[in-house]
Parts: C-alpha cells; structure tokens; sequence
C-alpha cells in the first residue's frame, strides 16, 4: 500500500516539533520503558501488564519488516531537539486496499503537550498524500478522554460505538469509533490553506 518512498529507513515525517521515523534497535529501551506503564498499556488493544522483556525488539523488528514491505507505516516520535529519544509510536496498517487503521501510544511524561495531535496530522497527511486510501479509521476505549479529543482536532468523526478485539487484555472492550475520509481530510486542508492565506 505504501510507496517505495516510505519503504527505505530514512523515510521520515517533521512538524514543528517533532521527527517521526522509522523504529530502530537503538529505541527499544526507550519503548520498553513506556510500554511497561500501566496507564499506556491500558488504553490499547495490543500492549500488554506487564510488559515482557524483548518485547520492545520484537516491536521494532515487525515494525521495519512491515515498513519495508510497504504494508504499514510505522513510525517512532522524537522531539526535534533530541531525535534519538522516541517518546511515542503511531501507526497505519492497511485494511484491504483502500483503508488505514490508526493506532498510537505515546510515554506519559510527554502527555498534555500536543504531540500526539501534532504526529496523528503528520501521518494522515502523508497517508493521503501517500496511498490511494479512501479511508482512515481509528478506535478509542470510551474512557479515554484525551485520545478522542487528539482524534476531533485531526478532523476524525464518531461514527459509532461497539466491541473491539484487545488481544493485550484478553477481551472484547466497548469503544467508539472514528474515520476520516479522503474527501473530508481534503476539503479540510483546503479551507484551512484559504484562510492562512487571506
């Protein structure tokens, strides 16, 4: 689904403040210290309490493997200031060949400071600009405030609520559910091109 461009390590994405970039061996402590948190752990499907040692590894390792061959985009966050310290992780793994899950987590100690909004619009940006995906779709535990309002600001809509898969958890969790379409994303970035320019 992913481009060739996307396909090689030096692949990466910048906003104001961060880098986003591909996952190396170098960051697994960094993500192994993260993960093992319980109040990350608890608000996704796939982290599991406690955290098992080498599982930060095998997460880079499936994250490049996955990134190479073009299927998902994986990226870890970096503040620019110091881009070998990955303080969260955000993905897009394709759903057939027109749609996107998202999914992130990022360390606590950076929570409340917009980064999470600042790398969801990065990687939808390049995801439509990158892909043919008509669709990006994302779920949130319904107690998990803050990650519906980082959804809101990158322009995703509830479009209902239901029983998700939480592997991590060994249970169904009731979440809502967003998307983004193509169309609305575009339209978006237009009206907000006209007004920085008038």
């Amino acid at each position: 689904m992913f481009p060739d461009i996307a396909k090689d390590d030096v692949f990466r994405l910048e906003t104001r403040r961060l880098w986003l970039r591909w996952p190396r061996l170098k960051d697994a402590p960094a993500i192994e210290a993260y993960c093992s948190k319980w109040e990350v752990a608890r608000f996704t499907a796939r982290i599991p309490h406690p955290y098992p040692k080498g599982s930060a590894e095998r997460f880079v390792y499936a994250a490049r493997e996955a990134n190479s061959l073009g299927r998902d985009l994986t990226l870890v966050l970096t503040p620019n200031a110091s881009p070998r310290k990955a303080v969260g992780a955000i993905s897009l793994e394709a759903r057939g060949a027109e749609r996107l899950t998202l999914g992130y987590a990022l360390n606590p100690e950076v929570w409340g400071r917009g980064y999470a909004t600042e790398a969801v619009r990065a990687v939808v940006k390049a995801a439509f600009r990158l892909t043919a995906a008509v669709e990006i779709e994302a779920s949130v535990q319904l107690d998990n405030a803050a990650s519906r309002r980082v959804l809101e600001k990158a322009g995703f809509v509830h479009v209902g609520r239901g029983m998700r898969g939480a592997p991590a958890r060994g249970a169904m969790i009731e979440c809502d559910a967003f998307a983004l379409k193509r169309a609305d994303w575009a339209a978006r970035s237009q009206a907000a091109s006209l007004e920085a320019t008038s």
